[in-house]
Order: structure tokens, then C-alpha cells, then sequence
């Protein structure tokens, strides 16, 4: 049987985590702290779960270079797919919220009930619009679940990379040809999408934020690329990720919210306001402005996956004084390492997505030998594994071999596979 420290494992996600870490934890969930109780035995109600709850969020604010008495962070269940959910509530409520001050202002204070909900109504029904880039497997899915929740006529879709590429992902489309809606809601995209291997550069100059600080209230999914890079924090409204990939273990789920969003500045609508409106009711687990006034504890939330959340935190902190500019580069370096062994022998490897796009967390490519695909991949999987790099197939949905980079790949391990391309390109 193989030992820890010989397995370099590339999966998706659950992903792989730093072994000193799961030491730490390992002797915190048996005596936490010389309490006498495991980590995950304790209330969550205890100043000692508070304490684990706001290091990770000052060390997640610090890490990331964003400020706290702008954004809030907020831990939750329910992964990225609660998320896809959880955003559409709150954001298109933050927009009725906006929308029935402005009705109240046209009609006076003192306008009768009825009026004010018809005059509400009316600017649902003709402008109400959520926006979707979609370019990839999950970016889908949350467009799915949008059209699932509010029906065909509130959800645009702005964008589908499949129109330019043949019916398949594996592009982004021309930011020029984006068919925004005007005052969305939100316009959503996924940042990186680990089936399909592609990754947004950098930040969609089109969603940036206009001079006076206006502009389209901006939604990402970063579950897959969150702490491997510089993110822009100030031009979106919200962040949303799982920590399965590069932040902990499954289980919890965190989002940051732009403060602005949040009570006193918008409060929620009523759900009698969302009823009579033909709007979905938000379950309350997924409202922000409840999460957020209980510092993440309106329910049970695991601690112990927050505490191995904040020690990934800060083993980060430690291993890079620059914090997340130190990780990019040498994300970026495994990545180049990668792709350059693939680039090197065409007949046998093909990268899937197009160049422009390639992602450093999930390189997804296929394989080939005398024009035998499933063969040639079944032998690329069965030796990569006799050498102890496993977690190599791709997403059921496509196939191929997909490589996650994630932060805790070290960067022997990526260079231990780029030399297996290499020699098994040759065999």
C-alpha cells in the first residue's frame, strides 16, 4: 500500500490537502486547544467557534487584500450549487428592494399599499433581468437553476461560449458580442470551470465599475481558482466558494458580500411583498442579512471546517509574506510546466480548450496513440497511477484527462508529472 507522502493526488475536488495541516487537525478534533473536547465537539455557540470564525474571515480579508468594513464574509452549507441558488434570492431582492424605494419616492410616503404594489409590479414584470456568461459546465448550471427559480422571462442569457465553438465549451466569447441587460440584478460567471478547463484571464473589462463608481453588479464562482491568484475584490458584488478546492475540506461554503448589500443600506423584502410580486421566497438558511448578523451561526455550521479553513489560511500567510501574489506565481509556473510537456508532443496529447483561455487549475486534455483515444487514455491512467499520480480521469461529462493544479500541489509534484507526459509520450 502506498504511503501518503508517494501519492501526488489531482482530483477535482474533494482536492488534495496540505498534510501538516491535517496533522494539526487531527489533534485538534481529538483534544482542542487542552479543552479535554474534540474541535467538532464543541457548541457553536462557544466564544472558542466565534474566535476560529472571525481569524478565518480577518485572515481570508488579509490574504486577499480586501477590506472588512467593506465586505462581509459569510460561512454557509449547501457548496457552490446552494450558492447558484442563494445568489439569485439575494441579489434580485436587493433589486426590489432598490425598486420599491424608488416607487415609494414617485408616489409619496403616504401612498396607498395597493398603488405601490402594482407600481412594483410593473417594473418587475418589464425590467427585472438576471444576467448569465456561460462557459462552461457549472456557469450551466447555475443558469439552470436561475431560469428553474424565476422563470425564462427574468434570466438572460448574455453569453454562451458553445455558439462559438461548435456546440462545445472550451472558449469565451468576445466581450463586444455580450448582450448585457441594462440595470441587471446581477450578471453571474463562473471564473474558472474545473470540466472544461477554462479560465477567465482576468477580470471582464466590460463588467468593470464606471468612474463614479456605478456599473453591473458582478457575481462570481470561485470555487475552483479562489486563493491561487490576485482578485479585483472592489469590482465585484460578490465572491462564492467552496473550500473543497483550495481552501479546506467539503462542507462549508463561503461568500463575500459587498456590506452595501446588507442591512442598513438594503434590507430584504418582505415574503407577503415577494408573493404578491410572483417572486420565490428565499429558504431562510440562504439569506446574507440573517447569515451575516449571526456571524454565519443562525444554524449549526461545522466549526471544524472552518478551523481547517482558517490553518489553510494561515499556512498561506506564513509560506508567502507577498500572501496571495507569492501563490499566483508559482501557480502559475506548475501550470507552465504542464502545458509545455503537453505542447511538446501534439501526435499524442491535445489540450482542450482553446490557448487564450487554458486554466492553471484544471488542465483538461485528451490523449492519443495510432489514433486510439479510450485505449491510449486507459493506459496514460493505469501507469500515471502505478506511479503514484492519481486522480488524473476528467469530469464523467467529457472524459479525457483532466490535471487539478490546485494551491496544494507542491511544485515537485507538478514537475513529477510533466516528466510521466514526457516519458510516456516517447514509450
Amino acid at each position: 500500500m502506498p504511503t501518503r507522502a508517494e501519492i501526488t493526488y489531482f482530483g477535482a475536488g474533494p482536492a488534495l490537502l496540505p498534510t501538516d495541516v491535517l496533522e494539526t487537525a487531527s489533534q485538534a478534533l481529538l483534544n482542542y486547544n487542552d479543552t479535554g473536547l474534540g474541535i467538532a465537539e464543541h457548541s457553536h455557540r462557544s466564544e472558542l467557534a466565534t474566535n476560529i470564525i472571525n481569524e478565518a474571515k480577518a485572515d481570508l480579508a488579509s490574504y486577499l487584500d480586501f477590506s472588512a468594513n467593506d465586505y462581509e464574509v459569510i460561512f454557509l452549507q449547501g457548496g457552490g450549487t446552494g450558492e447558484f441558488a442563494a445568489s439569485v434570492y439575494n441579489l434580485v431582492g436587493a433589486w426590489v428592494a432598490r425598486q420599491h424605494a424608488a416607487v415609494l419616492n414617485e408616489l409619496g410616503a403616504s401612498a396607498d399599499e395597493a398603488a405601490v404594489v402594482a407600481a412594483l409590479r410593473e417594473r418587475v414584470e418589464k425590467h427585472l433581468k438576471v444576467d448569465y456568461i456561460v462557459t462552461g459546465g457549472w456557469s450551466l448550471k447555475a443558469y439552470q437553476e436561475a431560469l428553474r427559480l424565476l422563470g425564462p422571462e427574468y434570466v438572460n442569457l448574455a453569453a454562451d461560449a458553445r455558439t462559438i465553438n461548435d456546440g462545445k465549451f472550451g472558449k469565451i466569447p468576445d466581450q463586444s458580442t455580450w448582450k448585457l441587460s441594462e440595470d441587471a440584478a446581477m450578471v453571474y460567471y463562473c471564473d474558472n470551470e474545473t470540466v472544461d478547463g477554462v479560465e477567465f484571464p482576468e477580470f471582464p473589462a466590460v463588467l468593470a465599475p464606471r468612474a463614479d463608481g456605478s456599473g453591473p453588479i458582478v457575481v462570481a464562482d470561485m470555487s475552483s481558482n479562489i486563493l491561487s491568484r490576485r482578485v479585483p475584490v472592489s469590482n465585484y458584488s460578490l465572491l462564492f466558494f467552496g473550500a473543497q478546492k483550495n481552501l479546506g475540506s467539503t462542507g462549508v461554503t463561503v461568500a463575500v458580500l459587498k456590506k452595501s448589500l446588507l442591512p442598513p443600506t438594503i434590507t430584504q423584502p418582505s415574503p407577503a411583498l415577494l408573493r404578491k410580486l410572483g417572486l420565490p421566497v428565499p429558504p431562510i438558511v440562504l439569506q446574507y442579512e440573517i447569515v451575516a448578523k449571526n456571524n454565519s451561526l443562525y444554524n449549526t455550521l461545522s466549526i471544524f471546517d472552518v478551523y481547517i479553513a482558517g490553518q489553510v489560511l494561515k499556512r498561506l500567510l506564513r509560506t508567502y509574506p507577498n500572501k496571495v501574489d507569492g501563490q499566483q506565481a508559482v501557480s502559475e509556473k506548475k501550470a507552465s510546466i504542464i502545458y509545455a510537456a503537453l505542447e511538446a508532443h501534439p501526435e499524442v496529447y491535445r489540450v482542450v480548450p482553446d490557448k487564450s483561455v487554458r486554466s492553471r487549475m484544471n488542465i483538461c486534455f485528451r490523449v492519443t496513440k495510432n489514433g486510439n483515444v479510450d485505449e491510449a487514455e486507459k493506459a496514460f491512467l493505469k501507469e500515471a497511477t502505478s506511479q503514484g499520480l492519481t486522480g488524473l480521469k476528467g469530469h464523467r461529462s467529457v472524459g479525457g484527462i483532466r490535471a487539478s493544479n490546485y494551491n496544494s500541489i507542491p511544485l515537485e509534484g507538478a514537475e513529477k508529472l510533466a516528466k510521466f507526459i514526457e516519458a510516456f509520450a516517447k514509450v
